[in-house]
């Protein structure tokens, strides 16, 4: 249906106007920040229990954390993404006035809670791998920086330099993950549209009909998401933006 992100833009603009283009925000707007926060923390609690006394990591141990991380965030991930997915598909599917709430209550009618998590070993695996290389890459990245006076941590735009980087280079590695994710996650097929197994058959059934390129669809815009978001998250987080409105010191 759409040749290119700028081809899918104007057909999206035409046939659903400018606010068509922010289909599935709210349901971002509502769950990107425990999503972020858990994944945040999560890495910050994983490096810790991983560093030892000295508080040093190997590669290995700052993956694992990293990993570690991703696997929390799932149980707010999985959720998110499916909601958002059925909403931006509205347009193709001819369901614009379709609501988030709608969704999730017919999933859960149908299926119970777990309607609800379809597609999350698919998640899992994206995030996993993700987490495992985007925060020991962000780590290396933001210890190369000047450091803020008077303390240990980076100023504030080597963050979001290192945040960028380090989205970029995890969320084009992870594409095709996030490819078979949103294919398994799509509850109204298209006419002809195929129906997947499960992640190993629908890794095959792309390969073998579309080649390998079609894992790396969409690549360039997750790209040019991912990297500003965990920029912006990163320097936030680092810069105590939180503990500065609720009080609590920084040490």
């Amino acid at each position: 249906m759409y040749k290119s992100l700028f081809d899918c833009a104007v057909k999206t603009f035409r046939n659903e106007g400018f606010f068509g283009m922010y289909r599935g925000s709210g349901v971002n707007l509502l769950l990107i920040t425990p999503e972020k926060a858990i994944k945040l923390v999560g890495n910050d609690v994983f490096r810790h229990l991983l560093g030892g006394d000295k508080g040093k990591l190997t590669l290995p141990r700052e993956m694992l954390a990293g990993g570690g991380a991703g696997m929390c965030q799932i149980i707010v991930t999985t959720p998110m993404e499916l909601l958002k997915i059925q909403l931006q598909d509205a347009g193709r599917t001819g369901a614009s006035k379709i609501s988030a709430r709608q969704i999730a209550f017919d999933l859960f009618k149908k299926k119970g809670l777990f309607g609800l998590y379809k597609g999350m070993n698919a998640t899992f695996l994206r995030d996993v791998v993700f987490s495992g290389i985007y925060f020991p890459l962000f780590a290396h990245l933001n210890s190369l920086g000047p450091r803020r006076e008077g303390s240990s941590q980076s100023v504030f735009y080597v963050s979001f330099i290192a945040g960028n980087v380090a989205g970029s280079v995890a969320s084009l590695s992870v594409n095709p993950f996030d490819v078979v994710k949103t294919r398994l996650q799509t509850i109204n097929k298209g006419e002809g549209a195929k129906v997947y197994k499960g992640i190993a058959d629908c890794f095959y059934q792309v390969y073998t009909t579309e080649g390998w390129r079609a894992f790396y669809k969409g690549g360039f815009c997750r790209m040019i998401v991912i990297a500003p978001l965990f920029g912006i998250a990163q320097t936030v987080y680092y810069l105590g933006v939180a503990e500065r409105l609720l009080g609590y010191p920084r040490n």
